[in-house]
């Protein structure tokens, strides 16, 4: 349960990195709160599955999670660059979050 929760944390980073776009500087009102609820669910659940997880492992998989989401949306929504050594190296931290999963002793 606690990897199902990481991930919906890193989901909701990808949210609210997403929504930081749209909020001009947090002077539109719903584009804020949105952002600011996925600010909130997405450390709420950070915080639940590292009751279980180790810390480093843990924010290392959120942080990976939301950079690569982030990324892609950006290339997909802002029309952001798509070359080949950007794919790379997302899959790179793709594989670094991968790796971490599998050598995280007793939680599978």
């Amino acid at each position: 349960m606690a990897w199902i929760s990481l991930l919906i944390a890193g989901l909701f980073e990808v949210g609210w990195a997403i929504g930081l776009k749209y909020t001009g500087g947090f002077s539109k009102l719903w584009p804020s709160v949105w952002t600011i609820a996925a600010m909130i669910v997405s450390l709420v659940f950070l915080e639940y599955a590292l009751r279980t997880l180790p810390v480093g492992t843990a924010y290392a998989v959120w942080v990976g999670i939301g950079a690569v989401g982030t990324a892609i949306l950006g290339m997909w929504l802002f029309g952001e660059s798509r070359d080949l050594a950007r794919i790379v190296c997302l899959m790179l931290i793709v594989a670094g979050v991968v790796g971490l999963k599998m050598v995280t002793p007793g939680i599978r």
